[in-house]
């Protein structure tokens, strides 16, 4: 089976996806990557009305990428197109495409009534990449609300870009580390104050880093009482700074409804212990108590950070748990094969 994976990502992150992807495939299933970012901006389409506008206006940039993975499809006789992050595909484009369309929800609910529920009926089949949701109802029971009926759970992996191939279980918590807290990610408004809290109650032991922006940087402090600068930090550094951290702490935007981001796999694969937000969806992914460690609120988040720095052997052994963890169960490689699997299965069931 060859299966076209569009995705959209820039410079270094462009690089592994596509060689990653590539490289993922096996006898059964051929992983053919097709970047859609450079053919426009995806800021352009990040709605599913702002998709339809340029659509209806016949932007170039959506031509020219509909003209090329025509073109691939043709050319490589794929049987399957998987889309992922940021669709930039027009059902009406899609209905035109003699191919099984696959569709990846990468963002759970903060983009979903965006540009996720809006293309459901353009595909055959729909991949989540997390069991949660709302309150209300988990993600599962909210497609088959919105009649999709063809779905399957498929998370999020450790890209082997993102760790240390060469360190085992015997060297992976042998270096020494010099940062106690860590953070690294988009400084997103919903994570903020939580981010804030932790960082004014440890100071200079917490590091922060990631994207954000010099005026995001400002109102960051000027609203949260100077907590600190946020370092920024490419996606070659991410590595090197794990290394050197013992904890490493999760915060998602909407909390335990919108877990399931690849900093849940990056972090145990570089042996940081992690204490995640995420409630009960936790143990869709690692053992909660063994393999990671849950946080109810933010006061809850900085006692158990204060634990673990203080009973050091216990926190080398969530962290060796979650490392063995990722490395047997949600490396990229594997998880695409698994995609291979649930694609065929989905086509069965159509």
């Amino acid at each position: 089976m060859k299966i076209i994976y569009s995705f959209n990502k820039k410079g270094f992150e462009a690089d592994y996806w596509t060689r990653e992807i590539a490289a993922a495939s096996t006898p059964e299933y051929e992983f053919i990557p097709f970047n859609h970012d450079p053919y426009l901006d995806p800021n352009l389409y990040i709605r599913a009305q702002l998709l339809d506008n340029h659509y209806y206006q016949e932007h170039p940039g959506l031509k020219r990428m509909y003209k090329d993975i025509a073109q691939k499809i043709q050319e490589t006789g794929a049987d399957v197109l998987l889309v992922d992050t940021c669709p930039p595909y027009h059902p009406e484009f899609l209905r035109k495409l003699n191919i099984y369309k696959v569709l990846r929800i990468a963002d759970g609910p903060m983009t979903a009534y965006d540009r996720d529920f809006a293309y459901l009926h353009a595909y055959d089949h729909v991949l989540y990449h997390s069991p949660a949701y709302s309150r209300d109802m988990e993600m599962a029971e909210k497609l088959r609300y919105c009649r999709a009926t063809n779905i399957d759970f498929w998370p999020f992996a450790l890209f082997d870009t993102m760790f240390d191939q060469t360190k085992t279980e015997e060297t992976i918590l042998s270096k020494n580390r010099d940062i106690d807290i860590i953070f690294i990610g988009a400084m997103h408004l919903g994570k903020m104050p939580l981010i804030a809290k932790v960082k004014k109650a440890f100071g200079h032991r917490c590091r922060v880093y990631g994207l954000c922006s010099i005026k995001k940087n400002l109102y960051f402090n000027a609203r949260y009482g100077f907590p600190g600068w946020v370092r920024p930090s490419a996606f070659e550094q991410y590595v090197p700074l794990y290394q050197r951290a013992k904890i490493g702490f999760n915060v998602h935007n909407r909390g335990d409804y919108t877990v399931g981001g690849y900093r849940l796999f990056d972090l145990p694969a570089n042996g940081v212990m992690q204490i995640s937000d995420g409630g009960p969806y936790l143990d869709e992914f690692f053992k909660a108590g063994e393999e990671i460690i849950g946080y109810k609120d933010q006061d809850d988040l900085i006692d158990k950070l204060h634990y673990y720095l203080e009973h050091n052997e216990e926190r080398k052994r969530v962290a060796l748990n979650g490392y063995r963890r990722v490395i047997k169960d949600h490396r990229f490689r594997y998880r695409m094969r698994q995609a291979g699997e649930l694609i065929e299965r989905g086509m069965k069931r159509r």
